[in-house]
C-alpha cells in the first residue's frame, strides 16, 4: 500500500513514499480507499517532531515507531465494513474521515482503517478534494464553539478569521446566531462578510482596539485562530473566555479565562462530523478552493504551506485521483 511519511524528523524533504502493509478491517471499523488527504500545519509539526506551543521536541511523537505517517483528515470511498459494525454507511459511499495519527497510521495513506464513528458521508455537492478539508479545521471550530457555549445574540471575536480554522468558526457561529466580529486583511473583508461576520476590522498589532470599537465593553468570548494568545485578551470583557489553539494556556488575565482546545477529543464525535458535512450540503458552510498535489509531491505541498498567506486549501491525491487544480 502506498503512503507518505518520514523516518527522520526535519524539513519537507524528509517526506518520502512508503510501501506499507494494507490494513485489515476489524469489528466496528470501516476501510476507506483514500482519494485525498488534507495537508495542515499540525502535519508539519509532526514531521518536525516539535511541540505546538514552544517548538521544543515532542517526546510523545518522537517515541512512536517509524515510519511516521502524518495526516488527520481524508476523503475517499468505503471499501469494506468490518464485522459487527453499526453504521449507516455502505460500500461505495464517498466519505470523510477524521483521525489522530499514530506511527504508520496517518491520513497520507492509500488505504485507511478507521472506527466507524470517525467517518461520515461526504457532502454530495462538493468533490472529494474539497471534502478532504472539512474534518480537522471544521471539528476544531465546532469544539471551540462547544467549549464556549455561547447563545444566540452573544458576541464573539475571531482572530485569523480568514484562515482555515477561523473561517469555520465565523460560519458555524453565524449558523448558531452568534454575532461575530472578525479581523481580516483588506482582500478578505468581503469574504468574511459573505460568510457571516457582522463586523470586520483590520488585523494588526492594535486589533484589540478595533474589536473594542466594534463591540464597546468587550465581546463575550474570543477564538484565537491567529495564535496571538494573551495579546488579544483586552478584546474580551471580564468574565469572558478566550479559546486558544496549539495547547496554549495561562492563568486568567483581567478576569478572562483561557481555554485550550484539543481536537483529538472529537475524533469519535461522528454526529458532529456528519453535521458539518450536512451544513456544506445545505450551502450554510462554504469551503475554500483547493490546490491538489500528487502524493509523491508531498514535500512541495509542505513547502507551500510553510510559505503562509494561502487562502486555498492544500490536499494530496491518492488512488486514481486526478492531480489538477480543484476550484
Amino acid at each position: 500500500m502506498r503512503a507518505v511519511g518520514i523516518w527522520d524528523f526535519g524539513g519537507p524533504e524528509v517526506l518520502q513514499p512508503l510501501d506499507l502493509p494494507e490494513p485489515e478491517v476489524g469489528p466496528g471499523q470501516v476501510k476507506v480507499a483514500v482519494t485525498f488527504a488534507g495537508v495542515n500545519p499540525t502535519d508539519t509539526l509532526r514531521r518536525e517532531g516539535i511541540k505546538a506551543v514552544d517548538a521544543s521536541p515532542d517526546e510523545m511523537v518522537r517515541a512512536q515507531p517509524r515510519p511516521l505517517v502524518p495526516g488527520m483528515e481524508v476523503a475517499g470511498v468505503v471499501e469494506e465494513i468490518g464485522p459487527d459494525t453499526e453504521t449507516a454507511l455502505a460500500v461505495g459511499d464517498h466519505v470523510i474521515g477524521f483521525l489522530f495519527p499514530n506511527g504508520a497510521h496517518g491520513g497520507y495513506s492509500e488505504k485507511l482503517v478507521l472506527p466507524a464513528d470517525s467517518v461520515a458521508l461526504a457532502p454530495s455537492n462538493v468533490d472529494d478534494a474539497a471534502a478532504a478539508t472539512i474534518a480537522l479545521n471544521g471539528m476544531t471550530a465546532r469544539l471551540a464553539l462547544d467549549e464556549l457555549g455561547l447563545t444566540a445574540g452573544q458576541t464573539l471575536a475571531v482572530t485569523g478569521a480568514a484562515g482555515a480554522v477561523g473561517a469555520f468558526v465565523v460560519q458555524l457561529a453565524a449558523v448558531d446566531g452568534i454575532r461575530v466580529v472578525a479581523d481580516a486583511a483588506p482582500a478578505d473583508e468581503e469574504y468574511l462578510r459573505q460568510v457571516g461576520a457582522e463586523w470586520v476590522v483590520a488585523r494588526g498589532d492594535d486589533v484589540v482596539d478595533r474589536f473594542r470599537e466594534a463591540v464597546p465593553g468587550g465581546t463575550d468570548a474570543l477564538v484565537d485562530a491567529a495564535i496571538l494568545n494573551e495579546k488579544v485578551v483586552g478584546a474580551v470583557k471580564p468574565g469572558g473566555i478566550l479559546v486558544t489553539l496549539r495547547h496554549y494556556s495561562t492563568d486568567p488575565i483581567d478576569g478572562v479565562s483561557f481555554v485550550p482546545v484539543r481536537v483529538r477529543t472529537y475524533v469519535h464525535e461522528q454526529a458532529k462530523l456528519d453535521a458539518l458535512a450536512r451544513l456544506v450540503e445545505a450551502g450554510k458552510l462554504t469551503l475554500r478552493p483547493t490546490d491538489v498535489y500528487a502524493a509523491t509531491d508531498a514535500p512541495a505541498a509542505h513547502a507551500r504551506l510553510a510559505q503562509g498567506g494561502n487562502r486555498r486549501r492544500i490536499v494530496l491525491a491518492f488512488g486514481d485521483s486526478d492531480v489538477a487544480q480543484s476550484e
